[in-house]
């Protein structure tokens, strides 16, 4: 087992990277030391490792809420049927809720410790290959809105992430590779070594390899953890880590939270972000072009079919990471060097837009 550390002052929390934690007994209940612990998963999730965390938690009073899987259901609606059960059962401030699952699960339940009776703690259980390299650290947390995605949140930290690699040998290949697209932003922003070795890997990823993932995963939250600590409420660098998502949450919204996979959106953002980039002549026509191979070997889409690039531009608009100066982009100088822009003029991104998300 490998373990990181967030570095936050007080609210610092190590990340455990390793195969079998959820089965360890020793390991999950010195990280989770509350009396009362409800486990929030969902429909896909449960069958398969909910038994094996319960056991981990035996002398506790557990209790679960078990989702329905989908982005489509991370809503208020479904917060308030979570903190009904936190009512229900009579759970108090020094309470625990553990996020068994992937992305939507662990930003839901995170929100919900962020809000039940004004923040208890909470511990992210990864199961997903994107939650464990991405959403799970760094204390995103958030429900959507119809019309924009995560507009509805706080940053709150979990006390503590266990990443069990084992998960991902259940994972379908569709949602192994939406967690790779977030992988492979990670060496576009921050590391050319970790792109290139990422381009030598395929192979070895896409058959589910124990130490290359163990590889991708601990370098991948090195970086996050690194970005979080500098920057942990967004105000500067972490912004870094948004690469491909603005066009891709816009893509999220208008297909109705189910079209794409949140690493699909962000696959085909990132192809956008590095044509925009090249458009402006940050970035080389050669290197956008390894990005989108990148991408397509890994079995990512990378074009948005049948937008329209004005709808995606309103979407755009609307993000949450807009200010009253207007939308900031994040794009590439060169493959591992990621810059925070304002947005160029509607024509030239409508221009991209038309060629590589509306055919």
């Amino acid at each position: 087992m490998d373990t990181l550390e967030v570095a936050l002052g007080a609210r610092s929390y190590p990340i455990h990277i390793g195969a079998g934690l959820i089965g360890d007994r020793e390991l999950v209940g010195k990280t989770i030391t509350a009396e009362q612990v409800l486990i929030v998963t969902d429909t896909t999730v449960a069958p398969l490792y909910l038994d094996a965390l319960q056991r981990s938690l035996a002398e506790r009073t557990c209790r679960t809420h078990v989702l329905a899987e989908g982005e489509q259901h991370k809503t208020l609606a479904t917060l308030a049927e979570i903190v009904d059960t936190l009512v229900a059962e009579n759970f108090h401030r020094d309470a625990c809720i553990v996020a068994l699952g992937g992305g939507v699960v662990g930003d839901i339940a995170g929100f919900t410790a962020a809000c039940y009776q004004r923040g208890i703690d909470f511990v992210q259980v990864p199961t997903t290959l994107l939650a464990q390299v991405d959403s799970s650290v760094g204390g995103k947390t958030a429900v959507n809105h119809p019309r924009a995605k995560n507009m509805i949140g706080a940053f709150y930290q979990p006390t503590a992430v266990i990443a069990d690699i084992g998960t991902l040998t259940t994972l379908p290949p569709r949602e192994l590779a939406a967690g790779l697209a977030e992988v492979v932003k990670y060496g576009l922003i921050l590391d050319a070594k970790f792109f290139g070795w990422l381009e030598d890997h395929v192979e070895a990823l896409l058959a589910l390899d124990a130490d290359a993932l163990g590889h991708v995963v601990r370098r991948s939250c090195e970086l996050k953890a690194m970005i979080v600590a500098e920057d942990e409420r967004e105000r500067g660098r972490r912004a870094l880590l948004n690469l491909g998502h603005t066009f891709g949450h816009a893509l999220e919204s208008l297909g109705g939270y189910g079209r794409w996979l949140h690493g699909e959106a962000v696959a085909i953002g990132t192809v956008l972000a590095a044509c925009t980039s090249v458009e402006l002549g940050k970035l080389t026509v050669s290197d956008a072009e390894r990005i989108e191979a990148l991408l397509d070997r890994f079995g990512l889409p990378t074009r948005a079919n049948g937008l329209s690039e004005r709808a995606i531009l309103e979407a755009m608009a609307i993000d949450k990471k807009a200010t009253a100066a207007g939308l900031n982009l994040v794009l590439l100088d060169a493959i591992g060097t990621g810059i925070i822009e304002a947005a160029p003029p509607d024509e030239l991104l409508l221009s991209v837009l038309a060629d590589l998300a509306a055919n």
